[in-house]
């Protein structure tokens, strides 16, 4: 028995793996990891995966980063936690002065929380509250669009609106006010991509209009809706979002827990629109992908409301056992560093590029609807019927085969349903994006040239199989 083998055996006896049906394992084989350095993943047998994923979107600048494991050590030397209540450190001033600094305008106090579903949670409860302590109790409701997805806690469930993650908890989550998404792939033939999004925020200004004194605040994933299957809008979106929400006195809370940190093409997605949320949730790529942390940045209003006398009861009493963790911390700083020195942002544009030419004849494929891109994030959509954009019934799994296929092509592709994508660490070479093209054009050509028949089940119409 292979070294791989050995461990997937004691991992199955032990182990229950996230966004995973486990009896899938009984045919397809878990990945063992040994080691990661740069884009590549390492098994125990000695195979290598080029990891386009960034390991759930979180890995920034490779595997093994050095610069990164040496702030990591250094701080483990001195520190390795400390509660944060009536207690702080010098890393974690530090970062948030640092996220202050780079951040828009006007969000000048951080809170911390242990992971990106945590920040949602913290960015939803600080906006009632802030209500409640300005004696809006009415305002308890949020506004969020078709197709998102904010995370897996409860809360952040109910403001998400990918069927596969909340249908099944229907009954445990609150209500919320779902409008319809500016994803650009719905968009009629002609029709720009800032036309469209410009037509279908009618639906947004109607709900505020209709609801704003019942609604605490919008929650949105700028430009790019990740889990529900990397559709796309465009900024213009944004800053008639802004604009409203400034007129019906409604929060904007901005989940750049995966686009922030270069993702989009900017640091952070709202400076496409020249805007600044309310709250500004981030997590991933905040610490490399190296440790779990998520930062919600907010406003000196929101924070005022807040400060008082004790007995008032008015604090935000929330709190996380590892928050602020120097560690993280440190990652997170080294991470900053390397965005700082290395002009990350502006190197980027060039592997944005190779990523739109080696992906381009894609366009042409028979069973591909579209290939969009959002800065260091491309997806490509394969469909059952081109011109009608019919897709795939969900049970296919076509996904899955491009999956399997560039796992034995030695590629990481975990695609979103009948959506391959690549959101691959930046340390990612031309050549190595070349590689992950040809990968996905040979898993592409093998998932839709297959005849697949199943039992047709409509009760999750937009389901998104993670594969």
């Amino acid at each position: 028995m292979s070294l791989n083998d050995q461990w997937m055996q004691r991992d199955l006896k032990v182990l229950w793996h996230p966004c995973t049906q486990m009896k899938d394992h009984q045919s397809l084989p878990l990945i063992p990891i040994r080691r990661g350095q740069g884009v590549w993943l390492e098994d125990f047998d000695g195979k290598r995966y080029l990891d386009a994923v960034s390991s759930w979107w979180v890995n920034v600048f490779g595997h093994g980063n050095a610069c990164i494991n040496a702030r990591i050590r250094d701080q483990l030397e001195n520190l390795e936690h400390v509660m944060l209540a009536g207690f702080t450190h010098e890393p974690v001033v530090e970062l948030s002065e640092r996220l202050v600094q780079i951040t828009p305008p006007g969000l000048n106090k951080v809170f911390y929380a242990d992971n990106g579903s945590s920040g949602i949670e913290v960015a939803l409860k600080m906006s009632f509250h802030y209500w409640l302590n300005s004696g809006q109790a009415a305002k308890k409701r949020f506004i969020t669009l078709t197709n998102s997805y904010h995370g897996e806690t409860v809360a952040a469930m109910s403001v998400g609106d990918v069927s596969l993650f909340t249908d099944t908890y229907k009954a445990l989550l609150l209500d919320t006010i779902k409008v319809p998404s500016p994803d650009c792939y719905l968009r009629p033939e002609g029709v720009s991509w800032e036309e469209h999004s410009r037509v279908m925020f009618a639906h947004m200004e109607q709900a505020l209009a209709e609801h704003h004194q019942e609604v605490a605040a919008v929650i949105v994933e700028p430009l790019i809706q990740g889990a529900g299957g990397m559709r796309m809008y465009h900024p213009i979106y944004l800053r008639l979002l802004r604009e409203a929400c400034d007129r019906y006195g409604v929060h904007l809370i901005h989940d750049e827990i995966a686009v922030g940190f270069g993702r989009t093409g900017t640091m952070f997605a709202c400076e496409q629109a020249a805007i600044t949320p309310d709250f500004l949730v981030l997590s991933k790529a905040l610490t490399g992908g190296y440790l779990p942390m998520a930062a919600v940045l907010t406003t000196d209003e929101v924070y005022a409301a807040f400060y008082d006398d004790y007995a008032t009861l008015r604090a935000f009493l929330h709190s996380h056992t590892y928050t602020g963790n120097p560690l993280a911390c440190a990652a997170a700083l080294a991470t900053l560093d390397i965005f700082r020195d290395d002009n990350v942002i502006e190197r980027n544009k060039a592997l944005a590029a190779r990523m739109h030419s080696a992906n381009a004849h894609l366009a042409e494929h028979p069973h591909v609807a579209e290939v969009r891109q959002t800065g260091m994030a491309l997806a490509i959509e394969m469909v059952q019927d081109k011109t009608a954009k019919t897709a795939y019934p969900w049970q296919e799994r076509r996904g899955l085969r491009v999956y399997q296929h560039a796992l034995q092509r030695g590629a990481l592709l975990r695609p979103l349903g009948s959506v391959v994508y690549f959101l691959p660490p930046y340390v990612i070479t031309p050549e190595e994006i070349d590689f992950l093209a040809e990968v996905a054009s040979e898993g592409i050509d093998i998932a839709t040239r297959e005849s697949v028949s199943v039992a047709v089940d409509n009760r999750y119409p937009d389901h998104r199989d993670p594969g």
